[in-house]
């Protein structure tokens, strides 16, 4: 099926590289040791204006094609083939033209992003380097290693090629955002969809489960929050007053996720995706200035805002946790266990308990019931489900509720008990609209999409210079590059 085929290509690519870029899309996987490490040479040559030093790199490399000021080598080609078996992709059906295509497609969103004066920052986009550089020496044990591995002279030398590296992939993510998202899909285009689709096409759903959890978190004592806010003060105040390194201290003492980059966080706005007392405090606290100590649900924090670019904040922190003692866990576990027995006892729906006694906000108002973070739907298909969330259900039986879990909240929110519950289960089946409406949704969205960016690449394929080496013109790409 054509159709539902190219929607999901471009669902795969979408999530892959044009969603919000989150800390994880930063990261630089190794190659396998048995292959020929890349060397990061510089890929987007300025065609136009270095004529010299354009036809001297056509003599090393050869030009595969050239996107209006950006260059794509042979090199360019063999490197990404690399980068894919270094990620453990499949590379059997991979072709040379595939690849070129692929990387065309890249250099013509960064190009018009340019065009359209989208913008990325220099500061965005040398704190993604420093991310990766720090990924890179942890796996491999220092920065003369790294810079070995990729047959780099310097430190400066190879942040200039990571800047230009994601640079382009920056401004490709960004263009490609802006195509789609304001797209939208209408109850009725979701239905039009689905009735294209021949019966005997369909796809199949795999075996799903709804799951509702109550959670009770620990608070901490007095006593252990006051130690923590003491902490942070002496942390700020040896930051100010001996002008110590705040992104030192964020790696010896912070216990957030972001430890490992001296507490970066990178430039947020007042729509990024952290929490309300966060962004306050960040849009409060002025340029080159730390904040008071402040309690957010993931703990106690302090942060610096190292510079303010209009909206834009580029943020530090550094986050402590106070101590919960194993009596109050213990505590937590005794609760949880009366709770359960109430709702086998038939005193309280399992969904009654969770409104009424859940820490949960996220899920105490609607039964306790969880959200699939890929649709933001109630249900988990078993062979996409979070490792950990599937064996915490999949012994349970239907309507069994488990006895209390354990579990350290994986936003670095501190340990936390919960008890869990699967409330709805479906077997396999043939995609059914009314039962399975989210799923189709999400795809006659994609295809709607799809279609979106297939008219912008046709439109602005014809307002672009661009030229195929002769050795490539063969080639069955999908996009009409050699404007036949």
């Amino acid at each position: 099926m054509q159709m539902m085929n190219k929607a999901l290509f471009l669902l795969s690519l979408l999530c892959a590289s044009t969603l919000v870029i989150a800390q994880e899309n930063d990261s630089i996987s190794l190659p396998d040791t048995n292959l020929e490490p890349p060397d990061l040479t510089v890929n987007e040559t300025a065609f136009k204006k270095d004529t010299t030093k354009t036809f001297k790199r056509v003599k090393l490399d050869g030009i595969a094609a050239v996107i209006g000021d950006y260059v794509i080598l042979d090199s360019d080609i063999d490197k990404t083939l690399i980068d894919l078996r270094s990620q453990g992709a499949s590379t059997e059906d991979v072709t040379r033209c595939g690849l070129l295509g692929k990387l065309m497609e890249d250099r013509l969103y960064a190009h018009q992003a340019v065009q359209d004066s989208i913008l990325v920052s220099d500061d965005e986009v040398n704190l993604t380097g420093e991310r990766q550089i720090q990924s890179l020496v942890q796996q491999i044990g220092d920065m003369k290693k790294v810079l070995s591995y990729y047959k780099k002279e310097s430190e400066a030398d190879f942040k200039a090629e990571l800047y230009k590296i994601n640079k382009l992939r920056m401004l490709s993510e960004k263009m490609q955002q802006s195509i789609v998202s304001e797209i939208e899909i209408t109850p009725e285009e979701v239905r039009q969809f689905f009735n294209k689709i021949p019966e005997e096409e369909r796809p199949r759903i795999g075996a799903e489960m709804e799951i509702s959890q109550i959670v009770k978190e620990p608070k901490p004592s007095k006593a252990e929050i006051q130690k923590v806010i003491d902490k942070l003060n002496a942390i700020k105040a040896d930051v100010e007053d001996n002008d110590a390194s705040f992104n030192v201290k964020a790696i010896l003492y912070s216990q957030g996720p972001s430890k490992s980059t001296g507490g970066a966080l990178g430039s947020i706005t007042k729509e990024s995706g952290f929490v309300s007392e966060f962004k306050d405090m960040a849009f409060s606290t002025p340029e080159g200035k730390i904040s008071e100590p402040f309690e957010t649900q993931f703990g106690w924090h302090i942060l610096l805002v190292e510079k303010i670019r209009g909206q834009e904040r580029d943020v530090r922190h550094i986050l402590l946790q106070p101590e919960i003692t194993q009596s109050t866990l213990d505590e937590l576990k005794v609760e949880l266990d009366s709770i359960r027995q109430n709702i086998i006892d038939g005193k309280y729906t399992f969904a009654e308990a969770a409104l009424n006694f859940s820490d949960e906000k996220e899920t105490k108002n609607d039964g306790g019931k969880l959200r699939n973070p890929q649709d933001f739907g109630p249900r988990f298909e078993l062979t996409k489900m979070d490792p950990t969330l599937y064996n915490q259900v999949r012994n349970l039986k239907d309507d069994e509720i488990s006895h209390p879990i354990l579990e350290q909240d994986p936003r670095g929110g501190g340990p936390k008990y919960k008890i869990m519950q699967v409330t709805n289960r479906y077997d396999e089946h043939v995609a059914d609209f009314a039962q399975d409406y989210i799923k189709i949704q999400q795809l006659a969205k994609t295809e709607k999409q799809y279609k979106a960016i297939k008219k912008w690449m046709n439109e602005h394929i014809q307002d672009t210079y661009i030229t195929v080496n002769e050795s490539n013109r063969d080639c069955d790409f999908a996009n009409n590059w050699v404007k036949e």
